[in-house]
Parts: C-alpha cells; structure tokens; sequence
C-alpha cells in the first residue's frame, strides 16, 4: 500500500464541507483508507497511527490535509485530485462567471440578501459566535457543530425565543423545513405532519416511515439531543411546537426524543392545539397528557399512532416476517444464543436496546440503558448493541453513514462467533449517506449468514431517495439477510432468534402510555 499526503495551508474547511471531501476520497478507485481533515495536534496524531509519518512537518490547525493510502502511487493521487476538486472547484453562474464562496456570513447576506436560514459548521468553541451573528442578521440556523458549551446553547436557544427565530441544535443531522432537507435527510412527499425531533435518526425513521405509508410530511425541525434535558428545558422543541401549532400546512405533529425530565414533559405536552404524539423511545412510566396528545416508546408507534390521528388505515409491520424466522431458527446451532447490534444510527440503536433488553435481558453497549451495562463490562456470552457513530469509534474516520466500510470489520468478526444468533444491522439512506451501502455491506453479510449466523437488515429511507429504498433491501435480501419493516421489528426480531420464539415480531407496539 502506499501512503499519499497533500497539504493545504491556511485552507480552512468546515466539518460538512471535509465529510464531503472524504466520501470522494473514499469513493475513488483503489483506495484502501483516506481522510480529509484539519491538521489539529488530535488528527496528526490520529494519522499518526494510521502510518502517515512523511509531508505533515510544520502542518498546524488551520491547514488542510488530504490523506490517502491506496493501492499504487497513482490512484493515491487520483483520489487526492478528486478531493481537491470537490472542495475547491469554482461554481459557474447562470451567466457562466465563476463564483466563489464567501468568506463570511457578512459577505454570504450581500451575495444573498433573501436567505432566511444558516447551516454552522464550525468548531464547538466558535459556534455560539457564529450563531450570534445569524441570529443578529435575522437568520434561523441549523447548527450542525458539536461539543458546543452548555451553557452556550442556553443562552443561544433564549435569544433565539426573544427574537423569534430557531436554533436547530447544536449537532442537528437532520431537518426538512419546506420540503428541503438539510444535512442527512430523506426525501418525502410534502404532507400534512409535522416533525420536532431530539433525535437525528429518530426524525428519519418517522418521516421515512410516514412517507412510506402514504402520508407526507410539512416540516422536520430538529432541536439538539440535548433540547429537552431539564438544563435546557425545551425551549427550542417549544417553539418549533408552536410554529407547527400556527402553520397551516400542518394538521398533526409528532415529538421524537429520549424522555424528557417530567417538568419539560409538562410544559411541552400541553402546548399544542392541535393533535400531538409523543414517541419518548425507551419511556417505561405513564406520562399525564391532554386528551389530543398521545405518547408511546417507539419509533414504530409514533409514526402509526399518527396515522390513527389522521384518520389513517395502519400498514403491515409483520408481513412475512414470522416464516423468514422460523426458516432461520430452524437451521441455527443451539449454541447461537448472543445478540449483536452494529449500529450507525445512535436513536435506532437506543431504540432497539429498549424493545430487545425486555425479552434477553442486559445488553451491553457504549450507549448502555444502565450504566452497569457498558461494553467494556460486557460477558464473553452477553448480548451487545454498538452505536459506532460515536467518537470512539469515528475517531479519524467519518460518520458510518457516510462510510459503510467503517462497520466491515466489526461485521467480518461475527462470522468468526459461533455464539452469535443474530447480528442487528441499520442501513441509513437519503441526502448525504452513503451513495450504495449495500453493495459494500451485503456481500460481508452473506458471509456472516454463510457462518451460521442470521443477519437481520433495515433500510431507512424512501423510495425516492437517490440510493433506492427497494433495492438496497433487495440487495440484502439475496445476500440471504432477514429485512425487516420497521426499526423496532428489527429489533423484535432479533430478540425472537435469540429465545426461538416467533411470537415475539407479532407484540403489539400501538399502544399508549397517556
């Protein structure tokens, strides 16, 4: 293999902008591993480890680099010119005048007066400064940056309330305001739910769901994972409340979050005039509502019970689902008692350790239920859930929705398992995921169902989406995978390998807990 750097001085890019130029790197010919990144002392180190020793002398924060380890020198620097296109090309007009990007917010307003909204990709430190100055030009703003202060997104989320405006985040994924997507979203048909969302992959699987069966969706707005904790209080699920409340394309809206602290719940349930589920994932204890407001602790129940309040027929979540099983347990080894969920989603793997841990007991996981539970606690025989979109595992790589092959070899080391009886994948299509996850994930799968294993697959995402919801299940489904409708049968699914009990996928989720 032969490691290639290119380095860029001065070049700062923000986080979406580098995600962009590693899936380009990443998506080149003969490119075993690549980056593009900010020389920060962490990331030099990170690369560091990776093998890259040569061209990064002097190399300092605001420089960027491009990193790539290939198969020959040649594609090493197809994959770097690639990248470098993608960051820097020019952009031409409608009169065919280059046009470059603005430096600033300042100069962006000049260039568009008529913006109405700001994406902030900056580091933590700085984002509440650049979030000041959307706010100051009359701006709403997605805020995709992370490890923003606490004490920083409160005082943003407040100002934002007295001026009127939102503050999606701080590490907002997703959101859909008008039809747009903005970041990671999929695409729907426009319709009459609105969405508030604490949960980036908890918004696409609702809207996804909605969409699928038949019902679109007006807006998505999503507030930060931290939004409705009892420091924050809401504030911003409140307003994005109250705007769906007021908007006349809106006729039903549905909350997705974490429970909330019983306070913030209060508040946040008896705000609207209109019809409202809350889908709080995990909530164990009833929670007092108002007539008009439902709450339930799935994804799944969400998106349905909204179909109820709608007036709507709910779909099949089951369909064939009890045969695939029972043809599967048939064959699997009495020692294949372990589940193993490898995640990309953060709320999909939160939401299946909720259904799944009520029937085989603790699981353990970096995003444990019970702090008793942790992965690096986990018995050699224990059931096991990986988020592996978080730091500790996108540590000098991107995000695993953007690249499929950072789950490759968590995958590969199931077939090696003979205890494992099922293996729980998420596959996350729509704007910025991967271009074609499956055709990297499904051929390591069938060697995983190949070992004995079972592996059971769900795609979120739409049929419009541009990877192509019935054929990525397609893919996965003739690499001899079990897919599933829903998240949370996913999740049911695997639980029902584990006990051979196919009863378990046909429990019935459309209850409430108000």
């Amino acid at each position: 293999m032969t490691r290639v750097v290119a380095v860029h001085p001065n070049s700062y890019k923000d986080s979406v902008r580098l995600l962009e130029a590693t899936r380009a790197i990443l998506g080149a010919d003969g490119v075993d591993w690549g980056w593009a990144l900010m020389a920060t002392p962490a990331n030099l180190a990170t690369l560091e480890q990776e093998g890259f020793t040569d061209g990064l002398a002097g190399a300092g924060a605001n420089d960027l680099v491009f990193a790539v380890r290939a198969n020959d020198d040649d594609a090493a620097k197809a994959a770097i010119a690639t990248a470098t296109e993608a960051l820097f090309e020019t952009t031409a007009g409608d009169d065919a005048d280059e046009k470059e990007a603005a430096p600033d917010l300042v100069s962006a307003l000049k260039d568009q007066p008529a913006s109405n909204l700001a994406i902030i990709s900056v580091p933590g430190s700085y984002a509440a400064l650049e979030t000041h100055k959307a706010l100051t030009a009359g701006l709403d703003v997605l805020l995709f940056s992370d490890n923003v202060p606490l004490e920083d997104e409160i005082s943003l989320k407040q100002r934002a309330q007295e001026l009127g405006r939102l503050v999606m985040g701080p590490g907002a994924g997703t959101a859909m305001l008008a039809g747009t997507g903005l970041a990671f979203a999929n695409r729907v048909k426009k319709g009459p739910v609105g969405v508030v969302a604490a949960a980036g992959t908890g918004a696409q699987e609702v809207m996804s769901l909605l969409d699928r069966w038949g019902v679109g969706v007006s807006h998505v707005i999503g507030v930060g994972g931290r939004d409705l904790s009892p420091e924050v209080g809401g504030l911003m699920a409140e307003s994005a409340i109250r705007a769906l409340d007021a908007d006349e394309g809106t006729e039903a809206i549905l909350l997705v979050s974490k429970p909330p602290s019983p306070e913030v719940a209060e508040k946040l349930l008896n705000l609207p005039n209109k019809p409202m589920v809350a889908a709080l994932i995990g909530l164990r204890d009833h929670v007092p509502s108002p007539e008009h407001v439902s709450v339930c602790n799935t994804l799944e129940q969400g998106a349905s019970n909204t179909l109820t309040v709608l007036g709507k027929e709910r779909p099949s979540v089951v369909g064939n689902l009890v045969d695939d099983l029972d043809r599967t347990i048939a064959g699997l080894d009495t020692e294949r008692t372990r589940l193993s969920g490898l995640y990309s989603g953060g709320t999909l793997c939160y939401e299946a350790m909720t259904i799944a841990t009520d029937y085989v007991g603790p699981i353990y996981s970096n995003i444990p239920l019970d702090k008793s539970w942790n992965i690096e606690g986990a018995p050699a025989q224990g059931h096991t859930c990986l988020d592996l979109g978080e730091e500790e595992y996108t540590d000098g790589r991107p995000h695993p929705m953007i690249d499929t092959e950072a789950r490759m070899g968590f995958l590969k080391r199931q077939a090696e398992d003979p205890t494992v009886a099922a293996v729980l994948l998420d596959v996350v299509i729509g704007d910025g995921a991967h271009d074609d996850p499956a055709s990297v994930l499904a051929p390591v799968a069938a060697e995983v169902v190949k070992s004995g294993a079972a592996v059971i697959v769900y795609v979120l995402g739409t049929e419009s989406d541009p990877q192509g919801f019935e054929a990525q299940r397609a893919a996965f489904r003739q690499a001899g995978c079990i897919v599933t409708e829903t998240a949370a049968r996913g999740a049911m699914a695997a639980a029902a390998l584990v006990l051979r009990d196919t009863s378990i996928v046909n429990a019935d989720l459309s209850g409430a807990l108000s």
